[in-house]
């Protein structure tokens, strides 16, 4: 009986939590349309338009290469290339992981990630950044969208095979562990563990999705 109330309380808690999460998207939209229009840019097919007089001016404001890379701490140079070494088992964690999550997704009946929603590249199109800076963002943006996109696949993962709580406490848990049946609850685990995992009702989008 204690249990089913609390999983009624768990079960109202994330309905709660969906909603306000729908509400936090629709009001960071509001923010990102008034920011568009404070700083004369707008989106186009997913490219970003800066106003033409605005554009000139940013690019003015522009710091060139030498002057960029006679400023920069030694340190800085000497560690890039190690730095940048990364990208090679970043490009096969991206290959490998679509792949897995096009096979095994589509076997098991999990909505596929939509890898377009966690890389998103787009801050070297700014005026102001030089060759090295924008490289720079590139670079960031798709090595931390990359991370957000593989961790997404292997939660919705986790959910299918696993959907039991840790016994310890996890820093920075994804939010599909809230859903999760608690740690030693035997129970829960034999009523819940089919429901837990066919539920996708957070998910959009087609299942066949890239």
């Amino acid at each position: 009986m204690e249990q089913a109330m609390v999983r009624s309380t768990l079960d109202e808690i994330l309905v709660r939590l969906r909603v306000t999460q729908q509400e936090l998207e629709t009001e960071i939209e509001r923010l990102l349309k008034d920011r568009r229009e404070r700083f004369h840019y707008s989106l186009r097919r997913g490219k970003v338009i800066f106003e033409r007089n605005v554009r000139r001016l940013q690019r003015q404001q522009r710091t060139g290469l030498w002057s960029y890379l006679r400023k920069a701490p030694i340190a800085h140079i000497l560690s890039s290339p190690i730095i940048y070494s990364l990208i090679g088992p970043l490009f096969l964690l991206d290959i490998w992981i679509s792949i897995y999550q096009h096979i095994c997704f589509r076997i098991y009946g999990i909505p596929l990630v939509n890898r377009s929603e966690h890389i998103v590249i787009d801050r070297h199109r700014l005026p102001y950044l030089n060759a090295i800076e924008s490289l720079n963002c590139v670079y960031c943006g798709y090595g931390n969208g990359l991370i957000a996109y593989t961790r997404e696949v292997i939660a919705r993962t986790e959910q299918y095979w696993c959907p039991i709580k840790h016994a310890q406490r996890r820093l920075d848990a994804h939010e599909r562990t809230l859903m999760f049946v608690d740690y030693g609850d035997l129970e829960g685990w034999r009523k819940n563990f089919k429901k837990i995992r066919h539920d996708w009702s957070d998910t959009t989008g087609d299942k066949n999705q890239d």
